[in-house]
């Protein structure tokens, strides 16, 4: 085993750094293992690896199984092993610098389901402020708004003859997006009576009973009360709402490409594609696909 170079370089954690025995251990056993993997034999073998011989190296690490996390400790321990070798003068490059673990699986937000998302709607009460709220949620789960977006909103956004609602998000970018008609309907029941809240001169789209613009945290704690009134047993916040949109939209129609563009992302996952659909094309998918446009369409057939 190649002992001498990590030997010194465990030495000079411990004395110069002032490293645990935790910590030297585990720097021990990540090289000792990196060099059986990578074929080390003596210690001028290590001043022949390449990048590409360590990427491979990680590689087999997450074929085997091993966890993001764990690769990317062993990372590290290969770039501070090689950053000594080069402040020692016994080495030019530090191969390990750039190569990078597999990405960690993002896990998913929770969501609700389509039964979930449409029971939340029918909580009780019709004044202004049921009907509010009831816009409010409609319209997160209509168009997939983040909760700033929501609370920034102006009188003249959703143009609600043409069944369009223009978004600014993140990065100032502008989108268009396609309100399905549950949420039109419960936008005009709620102009109808936000003059009743609303200050002189007021432009927020939604108000609180102080009549200026309801803000973000006034907005996450609406959601929680109308999800307790139906019995919703999850902690609702908006960002749940959005991700519901996108999944059952995603789940019906497939197209991941135009739910990127209704959610404003600049990318899709891991593909970093971009792109760029033209509106009518997003708004045969979302109604096609999202499950209260669909109502819409259910309900002319029936005469509701």
């Amino acid at each position: 085993m190649p002992e001498p170079l990590i030997d010194r370089f465990l030495d000079y954690l411990r004395h110069e750094r002032q490293y645990s025995p935790h910590t030297l251990e585990g720097y021990r056993r990540d090289l000792e293992q990196a060099a059986r993997m990578l074929g080390i034999k003596n210690d001028t073998h290590w001043y022949h690896l390449s990048p590409a011989d360590l990427r491979g190296w990680a590689g087999r690490l997450h074929r085997q199984g091993l966890s993001a996390t764990s690769i990317q400790r062993k990372l590290s321990s290969l770039r501070q092993f090689y950053r000594f070798l080069q402040r020692k003068g016994l080495h030019g490059r530090n191969p390990a610098q750039d190569v990078a673990a597999p990405r960690r699986p993002r896990p998913l937000p929770r969501t609700l389901t389509p039964e979930q998302a449409g029971r939340l709607m029918r909580f009780p009460g019709d004044d202004a402020l049921a009907r509010r709220d009831r816009a409010l949620l409609e319209l997160t789960y209509s168009c997939g708004l983040r909760r700033a977006e929501l609370a920034a909103l102006d009188l003249g956004q959703p143009d609600l003859a043409q069944g369009l609602l223009r978004v600014r998000g993140k990065g100032d970018k502008e989108r268009e997006v396609p309100i399905g008609e549950p949420a039109r309907e419960a936008l005009r029941r709620w102009l109808a009576v936000r003059g009743e809240l609303a200050a002189p001169g007021e432009r927020a789209l939604f108000v609180s009973r102080r009549g200026n613009r309801l803000s973000v945290e006034s907005i996450a704690q609406r959601f929680r009360l109308r999800a307790r009134q139906v019995g919703l047993e999850v902690p609702l916040h908006p960002h749940m709402l959005r991700h519901a949109f996108a999944t059952h939209l995603l789940e019906s129609s497939g197209d991941l490409r135009a739910v990127q563009e209704l959610l404003g992302h600049a990318s899709i996952g891991t593909t970093q594609i971009y792109t760029h659909l033209d509106f009518q094309h997003l708004a045969r998918a979302y109604d096609a696909a999202h499950p209260r446009a669909r109502k819409k369409v259910q309900d002319s057939k029936t005469g509701k």
